[in-house]
């Protein structure tokens, strides 16, 4: 790590937990983000600023005018252009040592699959369940440590799944109904900073994985309540008859 660096990441640097082994982890670490709306929006450029080297940005969608209300990440000059593409150079702005690649198309089964094999961490920052569920497949059977979120009307909820723990519970074990939805903001509607407090913690969890600091919340839905500004937890087991991580 050279003197530039070591200026621009000596605020982690100062703290115990990270110093120069989580940094180099940081650095040499390779994350996928899949979804750019609301909540990629605003976990991109935290993963970014804090030194991830590669980001792979995912996402099929073009920004419209609907969502510059909560989509910080972008302005009137992005307004038709794909949303990954736009993210990706935001990230090269906010930090030009971080290479950025784009997907601009909805990613498959085996798309998933084959990212997921080469990251170290990946985000659902999607807004639709079935998107959600096969993240979690792909996650679950690459054993690569998931970090999903939602927002929607005034609630947001964040969940890691990590299949390299033991008996660890998945999405599907929580939400395994083959119709669940929590509702899609063009439908209900979405309060603008509520996205940016979701992804913001979904940095955060991703940043702790990479680095293997802290503790993971693993088996617990944490879902925040802006009207009220309740945060709560849910804790949730492995399904055994879960058709993802079950054994049945």
């Amino acid at each position: 790590m050279d003197d530039h660096a070591l200026l621009r990441y000596s605020r982690h640097l100062l703290l115990k937990e990270i110093d120069l082994t989580g940094q180099q982890k940081l650095q040499d670490a390779r994350v996928l983000v899949v979804g750019c709306g609301g909540l990629g929006a605003a976990a991109i450029p935290f993963l970014a600023a804090s030194g991830i080297g590669r980001l792979i940005l995912a996402d099929d969608d073009v920004i419209e005018l609907s969502n510059l209300q909560r989509q910080v990440l972008y302005g009137e000059a992005d307004l038709g252009r794909h949303k990954a593409e736009a993210a990706a150079d935001a990230v090269r702005r906010i930090n030009s040592g971080i290479r950025a690649e784009v997907l601009t198309r909805r990613l498959t089964a085996l798309d998933l699959s084959g990212w997921m094999a080469g990251v170290d961490v990946v985000l659902d920052c999607s807004d639709n369940y079935s998107t959600r569920q096969a993240v979690n497949v792909a996650a679950v059977a690459s054993k690569t440590p998931l970090v999903s979120g939602a927002a929607v009307r005034f609630d947001g909820q964040l969940l890691v799944v990590d299949a390299r723990t033991e008996g660890a519970p998945c999405y599907h074990c929580l939400f395994g109904g083959a119709e669940a939805s929590d509702g899609a903001c063009a439908a209900f509607g979405v309060f603008s900073p509520l996205v940016g407090v979701i992804g913001a913690q979904q940095a955060v969890e991703a940043l702790k994985l990479v680095m293997g600091i802290g503790r993971s919340p693993i088996g617990r839905l944490i879902t925040y309540d802006a009207l009220s500004a309740n945060w709560r937890e849910l804790h949730f087991g492995r399904d055994p008859d879960c058709r993802v991580c079950g054994q049945g």
